[in-house]
């Protein structure tokens, strides 16, 4: 535990802790950039009902970040009992990389594989469009300057990347005119964020850039901080269904004695009261049912992309695609 107080601290500036009860427990939820609203009505609303459960006290404490930091954190030791992150392919790396503090069959011990919601990728551009942003054929035009997070090192990006490469094989129509789109996509970018949010503080904040391409859940979230009168959202015709899993650090809780809670704390984001805050938060709920039809009205149709009909599998993006030296470095550093 000692080794944990540790880590936890050195990650203050990143960790978000709620008022304190009387805790006899404490979970810590490692989770990417912009879950942090979520979290904060998540958090206290799962201690109200463990109260009202078993009787006991718990606090939880979310530290935030690009979601492959997040799990490089917990690979070198944060004792996470949870994990919310933005990609199946982190939480795979952490269950491979830290002798199975995650089960290898973590997709199988929560509903509809460890996705309580869902999301997409979706465009925040200044008020009045000046740059007549409608679709990804739009994100490649000389002078419009795109700002999306690094794929190496945010969920947010690395789907990003994906809803790119995916408009260039399935509307393009091979995976050559992909690569030339890749290529013209990240010639316009001119600061890749490690993470989501610092993203959105670059093109609202620092006034860099004509369009963000950022979680759906995000974009809504700037025009709620930033102001409606400021930024509006465009939803292209296409984009990827964005998958951020969550699963349970097994080997963490059961060291801490929070195991129960922590199940119980990620089985909750399923339940009516957590579906219905995730629609709140701008999250598309695994069970829409449970959610308030103005939440749900929100969200538009679009086609959405599936990774499996893009990718042979997530290491093979990451193989062929984002490692050192691979594709994506390629024609990023190509772009001068």
């Amino acid at each position: 535990m000692f080794k944990r107080a540790i880590l936890v601290a050195a990650l203050a500036g990143s960790v978000l802790s709620l008022p304190a009860f009387a805790a006899s427990k404490q979970l810590l939820n490692v989770s990417y950039d912009p879950t942090r609203e979520l979290y904060q009505d998540i958090n206290a609303q799962f201690a109200i009902e463990w109260k009202k459960k078993a009787g006991d006290d718990v606090t939880i404490q979310t530290s935030h970040g690009g979601s492959s930091k997040q799990a490089r954190s917990v690979i070198d030791g944060l004792e996470a009992d949870v994990v919310t992150l933005g990609l199946p392919y982190d939480i795979d790396q952490i269950s491979k990389l830290t002798n199975k503090s995650i089960s290898p069959d973590w997709r199988s011990q929560f509903p509809n594989n460890g996705l309580p919601y869902t999301s997409t990728l979706v465009f925040v551009v200044r008020k009045g469009n000046p740059k007549g942003i409608k679709g990804w054929d739009d994100l490649v035009k000389p002078g419009v300057g795109v700002v999306v997070p690094n794929p190496k090192t945010s969920g947010g990006g690395r789907w990003a990347y994906v809803a790119a490469w995916g408009y260039g094989v399935k509307k393009l129509g091979s995976e050559d005119k992909a690569k030339d789109y890749i290529a013209k996509f990240y010639k316009n970018v001119p600061v890749l964020d490690t993470g989501a949010r610092g993203s959105t503080t670059t093109f609202a904040q620092r006034e860099v850039g004509d369009v963000l391409v950022t979680w759906e859940n995000e974009a809504f979230l700037t025009l709620n901080e930033f102001g409606a009168d400021k930024f509006e959202i465009v939803t292209p015709s296409v984009s990827v269904l964005a998958e951020p899993p969550v699963a349970l650090v097994e080997a963490n809780a059961s060291k801490h004695g929070t195991l129960k809670e922590a199940k119980a704390y990620l089985e909750f984001l399923y339940s009516p009261a957590g579906q219905k805050t995730e629609a709140a938060h701008y999250y598309r709920p695994y069970k829409p049912e449970y959610a308030d039809k103005a939440d749900l009205a929100r969200f538009p149709k679009l086609e959405l992309l599936k990774f499996s009909d893009l990718f042979k599998s997530w290491d093979d993006l990451n193989t062929v695609h984002l490692a050192d030296g691979a594709l994506f470095d390629q024609l990023y550093q190509a772009k001068s």
